[in-house]
């Protein structure tokens, strides 16, 4: 039998995304030392994080995480410049060896 013989199997639509209560509900219900937030900590030698109190809290968490992401593309950016840079660099010595190369056999 062919492929023609096999049903398709139809996916679950996805699930509609968290609501904000939803998503402050959940982060009120984690605990003070939840492996999400342990990136959120200023130094993790200083020890675990004195546990959050009230929305105070988790507002500064939210805040740290979007500077971390803010941070993350700003060394996106700069990691592709310096990819670029390397490049030519690379294209320039490799000019330059075949140069070399050229005259040393002459």
């Amino acid at each position: 039998m062919g492929s023609k013989g096999k049903k398709r199997v139809v996916l679950p639509s996805r699930p509609e995304p968290p609501t904000v209560d939803q998503i402050l509900e959940d982060m009120g219900r984690a605990e003070p030392g939840d492996p999400a937030f342990s990136i959120l900590e200023p130094d993790a030698a200083q020890g675990p994080a004195p546990p959050p109190d009230g929305s105070a809290a988790q507002f500064q968490q939210v805040r740290r995480l979007l500077e971390l992401g803010e941070r993350l593309r700003e060394s996106g950016g700069t990691l592709c410049l310096q990819r670029a840079e390397l490049e030519s660099v690379g294209v320039a010595l490799r000019r330059d060896i075949t140069q070399v190369e050229s005259q040393t056999q002459q």
